[in-house]
């Protein structure tokens, strides 16, 4: 019976032995996995604070572009409609400048030969005349022609009852009826520059483009050309006591220039 005691005793030490080795593996089991979900909750908070904030950061950086476009096309669609309304104005500028100047054309006296200019100027008297010549192809006034037209304007400040013949033509050069414009067009620029400058009405302008067909010097050399690119102006009074010198002035000498 002593001996099933011991027995008992050893059996119930072990048994204890057992539970008490449990418990403690149990133990530090919890303790090592609570002190490695500590350490990689430690070492995973700092990465996720870094991801929240490169989350807000590409956030913020995406409202900023965003904003920034849409200022940018709001920039953009205000000066596209700025430009829109000064280039309508500048259309409608041009457009008013150009129904002026067609205005100012229709009211000029325009010929179709100078038989039509002699028809009409029967009781006119020539008190002065002056011939301006152009560069080849041109239709434009230097500021030398302008210099001579001012002196020549000089004469209508005594004159009475005039009119200015102005005829313009152009050397052999090139198609006839392209001559008749070109001749036409440096006639306008004579007209223009005089009208303008001077306020001459314009009723007292009889113009005429006579291309080629009067030329005034031969057309087989550069310089007798250059003489037929030429406007004459001439300076007309039908009163009998007009005071102004009934004097030509000289012709253009020839510039040597096509």
């Amino acid at each position: 019976m002593s001996s099933n005691m011991r027995s008992d005793s050893t059996q119930m030490k072990i048994k204890s032995a057992c539970t008490v080795f449990l418990a403690s593996a149990f133990v530090v089991a919890c303790t090592i996995g609570c002190s490695s979900k500590n350490y990689v909750r430690s070492q995973a908070a700092p990465i996720i604070q870094q991801t929240n904030e490169l989350d807000a950061k590409t956030a913020a950086d995406h409202r900023n572009i965003v904003d920034t476009d849409e200022r940018a096309q709001k920039g953009i669609a205000g000066a596209q409609s700025a430009a829109d309304t000064a280039n309508q104005h500048a259309v409608s500028a041009g457009q008013s400048a150009d129904t002026a100047n067609q205005s100012a054309q229709e009211a000029y006296n325009r010929v179709d030969s100078l038989t039509g200019v002699v028809a009409n100027l029967d009781n006119y008297k020539p008190l002065s005349d002056l011939d301006v010549t152009f560069r080849f192809d041109k239709a434009t006034l230097t500021s030398s022609d302008k210099k001579k037209l001012d002196s020549f304007a000089s004469n209508l400040a005594n004159a009475r009852g005039y009119i200015l013949e102005v005829t313009g033509g152009t050397d052999s050069t090139g198609d006839a009826n392209y001559n008749y414009q070109l001749s036409q067009r440096r006639a306008d620029a004579v007209v223009n520059y005089l009208a303008a400058k001077y306020n001459i009405p314009p009723h007292k302008f009889y113009l005429i483009g006579i291309g080629k067909d009067q030329a005034v010097a031969s057309n087989s050399t550069a310089a007798g050309r250059a003489q037929n690119r030429r406007v004459n102006i001439k300076l007309m009074s039908n009163m009998g006591n007009a005071s102004a010198p009934a004097t030509s002035a000289p012709a253009t000498q020839p510039n040597g220039q096509l």
